[in-house]
């Protein structure tokens, strides 16, 4: 049976001029908006509470609770802060919004900003993304022309300023307080927590930071209400609510973004979404949530897990029909992280995949904690030695070592971030590694199959 697409995120993908003020209020843009301000505060917390809105950006913790951090009458003036960084390898979902539908964005940000009663919304992009950058900003200048934001909110006395930030290229700033360490100009590197943002964020003061496709689904949430929006997921029960975006890369036919229920399987968005393998290839092995969340093997995604907790309904199934959400896929040893899967075929040479990914985490270690400023140059440093055969089986061995010295180390996840794919790769394909070390070839890549459609179904 094909994936349900309800087209509620993308309904304006493929519009023509989709990102301009005329389109977006001609299919219903701001309508919530208007709905939203004739609600109290509480009453639209309690809506993305109802929603189960789990957290887009990684992390999954669920929206409306994180709203509810934010203390009345503080002190300071409460801020927004939208982390649209998006520097994950393997992700590319929150751009397709920003280019497509930047008005979406900005009108979650307003409905946000008026139930915490912030003044003050800024949205961090990632400096390279120069076009979604460009829409944004043309969509908050749309919006103030057309009387919809700035001194008021609609005919609302609620005075209101989005800032577009471009940050400075760093992966690290797609943790929270590095972000709000570069927002404030300061080297992008993490902070101590406690205090967390909700009590001293942005300039010290209380802060929400949201990721971008989780305030985008806020006039959803509040047009279709909490608990309607929370029922399209197939993981409703589990409080894990709504439809999302799913990007799928890597050696499918139909590389893409796509917008599915939560809870969709790993097999629906691979083999229906993304059209299947290669011709000829079968699976190898996928990273489910972008670059950091560990590796999953074919023997894996065959074979039923060990596991008969009642906490588990999936029990049975192989962990590629196990319903894509944030406590389903972690119960089988990996993370939903962003929900965008790299998919790779039996052509892939893995420890050269984990070398690619080393590379990467020895770049954007921003340096601060020893760990993983030393661990992640050291892991990249073994995995080439390994990847060009010149490699012992201490190396080998030190490089498992060094990957769990990090783990729980650092003063932010980007530390465990780069060691659990590395202990996944280990861990998954460990064949491979020795296989290199003791000849200096890799496992030789199985002949592509005469049957086109041969994978793990």
């Amino acid at each position: 049976m094909a994936v349900e697409n309800p087209k509620i995120l993308t309904k304006n993908y493929g519009v023509a001029n989709s990102w301009t003020l005329d389109v977006y209020k001609s299919r219903g843009g701001y309508e919530s908006l208007k709905k939203a301000l004739e609600m109290s505060r509480e009453q639209i917390v309690n809506e993305v509470k109802a929603a189960n809105l789990r957290g887009r950006g990684g992390a999954g913790f669920p929206a409306g609770m994180k709203w509810s951090f934010l203390k009345p009458n503080p002190p300071k003036p409460n801020y927004l802060v939208i982390n649209a960084d998006e520097g994950e390898p393997g992700t590319f979902k929150d751009r397709t919004l920003m280019e497509l539908d930047p008005h979406r964005c900005i009108e979650g940000c307003m409905i946000a900003a008026w139930a915490l009663d912030v003044h003050a919304v800024y949205i961090y992009v990632r400096c390279e993304l120069v076009k979604s950058i460009h829409r944004l900003q043309q969509a908050v200048n749309e919006a103030k022309k057309a009387g919809i934001l700035g001194k008021k909110l609609l005919d609302k006395d609620f005075e209101l300023d989005i800032v577009i930030h471009p940050g400075a290229g760093a992966y690290i700033c797609g943790e929270e307080t590095s972000l709000l360490n570069s927002l404030e100009g300061k080297r992008g590197e993490p902070r101590l927590k406690p205090p967390f943002p909700a009590i001293a964020g942005a300039f010290g003061a209380p802060t929400i930071v949201n990721n971008l496709e989780t305030i985008a689904t806020i006039p959803t949430v509040i047009e279709m209400t909490g608990e309607g929006f929370s029922k399209l997921s197939k993981l409703h029960h589990l409080k894990d609510g709504g439809v999302r975006l799913y990007g799928v890369s890597g050696h499918v036919k139909k590389p893409g973004v796509y917008e599915a229920p939560v809870g969709i399987t790993l097999r629906e968005l691979i083999f229906d979404l993304g059209g299947g393998m290669r011709d000829g290839r079968t699976l190898k092995g996928v990273i489910p949530g972008g670059s950091s969340t560990p590796v999953l093997r074919e023997d894996e995604l065959v074979n039923a897990p060990d596991e008969k907790s009642p906490l588990h309904p999936w029990h049975g199934k192989s962990v590629i029909d196990v319903p894509m959400g944030v406590d389903t896929i972690r119960g089988v040893g990996s993370m939903l992280g962003t929900c965008c899967a790299i998919v790779m075929d039996d052509t892939t040479d893995m420890v050269r995949a984990a070398e690619n990914l080393m590379m990467f985490y020895k770049h954007e270690s921003c340096g601060q904690c020893t760990p993983c400023r030393e661990g992640t140059g050291w892991m990249y440093k073994l995995c080439r030695k390994i990847a060009q055969g010149e490699a012992t089986k201490e190396d080998l061995a030190n490089l498992y070592d060094v990957a769990n010295n990090i783990m729980g180390n650092t003063i932010c996840a980007l530390g465990d971030g780069a060691a659990m794919p590395m202990l996944g790769f280990l861990q998954k394909y460990r064949e491979e590694f020795e296989s290199r070390v003791k000849s200096g070839k890799t496992v030789a890549a199985k002949p592509a199959s005469k049957d086109p459609h041969a994978h793990a179904h």
